[in-house]
């Protein structure tokens, strides 16, 4: 982000691995991490899943390649977990941020 705001004409950037991941997969990094298996918590609602003709979407960051120099550093699965534990570390310090809901509330919907 940072790299974006220093260019001299303000444009705009893809970021992203160029690998393909579903949500599934990132529920399952995400419980996982945590020692839960996602079933038990997650519902799908087939009103919300993606139309057919939308197969795969996947971030192509050649732009912010060439022109920022930009790589990415964190993988899918580092990401997750990492995810995972901010919301565990605002969670211990009884944060009241504002709209923020936390891992506990969203189990506590989930049942």
């Amino acid at each position: 982000m940072h790299l974006m705001l220093q260019q001299p004409e303000a444009d705009d950037y893809a970021v992203g691995t160029g690998e393909t991941h579903s949500v599934q997969e990132f529920v399952e990094v995400a419980f996982g991490h945590v020692g839960l298996d996602w079933r038990e918590f997650v519902r799908v609602d087939p009103r919300f899943v993606r139309p057919a003709e939308v197969n795969q979407l996947t971030a192509d960051a050649d732009k912010a390649r060439r022109v920022l120099g930009w790589v990415p550093q964190t993988r899918f699965g580092a990401l997750g977990r990492l995810m995972v534990d901010a919301d565990l570390d605002v969670e211990a310090a009884g944060s009241s941020l504002p709209g923020y809901h936390g891992a506990a509330t969203v189990a506590a919907r989930s049942s």
